[in-house]
């Protein structure tokens, strides 16, 4: 019975669309240069939503992966500690879900990333979602 949740057959319990390299690296090309026009109009909210919606997750091509990341670690550099309270509240509880996963996948890189940057967004999303969020995350197979 153990065998029936075998972990090469995860994707019959995750329905992720197919979705190729090209596509994704299209995609996220156009949301790095959405995120950078929001970024430099001031609208931090709005750059850090459009960074973490549709993310490569899961099985898709982690080179997609990582050009994602960028993008949102872009996005989560531009405000000022100050405003990332106001920016934490206006995500949807799925999306700090999300961010939470690019801040422990940002942290696993501490050399290419400002981890008191990624720390306060921690503590502010932590605040938000309570220790829920955490456990959602780490417990969660679909990786970006």
């Amino acid at each position: 019975m153990a065998d029936l949740y075998d972990d090469d057959d995860f994707q019959d319990f995750v329905e992720q669309p197919e979705r190729s390299e090209h596509q994704l690296n299209a995609m996220v090309q156009e949301r790095s240069n959405y995120v950078r026009n929001a970024i430099s109009r001031g609208s931090f909210a709005e750059a850090v939503s459009k960074a973490l919606e549709d993310p490569p997750a899961g099985r898709d091509p982690q080179t997609s992966k990582d050009k994602n990341l960028l993008v949102v670690m872009e996005a989560l550099a531009a405000p000022r500690p100050a405003d990332i309270p106001a920016v934490v509240k206006q995500l949807p509880p799925f999306q700090l879900d999300v961010l939470m996963k690019f801040v422990y996948r940002g942290m696993a890189f501490p050399e290419l990333y400002n981890s008191s940057v990624l720390l306060a967004w921690h503590e502010k999303v932590t605040e938000v979602t309570g220790l829920g969020s955490i456990v959602r995350v780490m417990s969660d197979r679909l990786t970006v």
